[in-house]
């Protein structure tokens, strides 16, 4: 606080002029200072409510601030808590990844193995399906050279059998220019003519009918049959000429020409039953062209 000005009053002396002039100055200099008194008070007042408002907001805006940092600090803190809480989870999620992949290759590594293993195990057994395919091979090689020998002997009997067979047939004397044939009396001897070639053989079963059977190219129809005497009688249709054959036996070569054949057709019955014949037609290879 600043100090008031000291004036210093003369003493009074005998009264002049000058005495109401010095009262005059000394009432402007009290009211002055009573002014200015006045005013340092007011500006006092007006300082200490300007501090006061101006603390007052200083306060304020300082817990602002605090109450800003702190929000800030806590918003920051959440922040860092999930950022951290984020690194945990993607370490977590990465270890589970890892574990996972590597769960994924250890299964990989032990399909590929059992693969192998089958694979493995599929080449053992072809190998020893080859060995044995090859052993059997080499038995059935055997057993077929066996077979084969025991076909070639087969067959070498076969044939002194059928040549046997054909010095055995009976070469009967026909009805047609005295022309003889070789006559089968049942299937061995019927199957020893086929060996040799020279015709082709039809066999044939007809029972008695009103209407003929057609036997190859040719049509036959019986018309009566002897089983006691083994005799039958038939009717040849051929190139639209009938012929009829009357009381003939088993056996017996029936012959007849055709227009197709320098040789003559050969009919021979085998067997007689009632009202039934069975034996073969013979039909010359050779036929006359046309």
């Amino acid at each position: 606080m600043s100090s008031q000005p000291t004036y210093i009053i003369p003493p009074p002396s005998s009264p002049n002029w000058k005495t109401p002039l010095l009262v005059g100055i000394l009432v402007l200099l009290v009211a002055s200072n009573v002014y200015l008194f006045t005013q340092i008070e007011r500006v006092k007042t007006d300082n200490k409510n300007e501090m006061a408002r101006l603390t007052a907001d200083l306060n304020q805006s300082v817990e602002q601030l605090k109450i800003e940092s702190s929000a800030s600090v806590q918003h920051a803190r959440r922040t860092e808590e999930e950022l951290q809480a984020q690194l945990a989870e993607q370490r977590r999620a990465a270890e589970r990844q890892v574990g996972q992949a590597k769960i994924e290759a250890q299964q990989k590594v032990q399909t590929l193995e059992a693969k192998v293993a089958a694979e493995q195990q599929a080449e053992q057994q072809a190998i020893q399906q080859v060995k044995q395919t090859a052993d059997t091979t080499t038995n059935k090689l055997a057993d077929v050279s066996t077979d084969v020998g025991n076909v070639k002997t087969d067959v070498q009997t076969t044939k002194s059998q059928l040549e046997q067979t054909i010095a055995n047939l009976k070469r009967v004397q026909g009805d047609v220019d005295n022309h003889s044939s070789l006559i089968a009396t049942n299937g061995t001897e019927l199957a020893a003519l086929r060996a040799l070639g020279e015709r082709n053989y039809t066999e044939f079963s007809i029972v008695k009918s009103k209407q003929p059977s057609r036997v190859a190219d040719v049509m036959v129809q019986l018309r009566s049959v002897n089983p006691k005497k083994k005799q039958f009688t038939i009717e040849v249709t051929v190139d639209d000429n009938k012929v009829e054959k009357k009381n003939r036996t088993i056996d017996e070569p029936i012959q007849f020409i055709t227009r197709k054949s320098k040789q003559p057709y050969e009919i021979v019955v085998n067997e007689v039953s009632k009202d039934k014949i069975s034996g073969y037609l013979a039909i010359p290879k050779v036929l006359n062209s046309r």
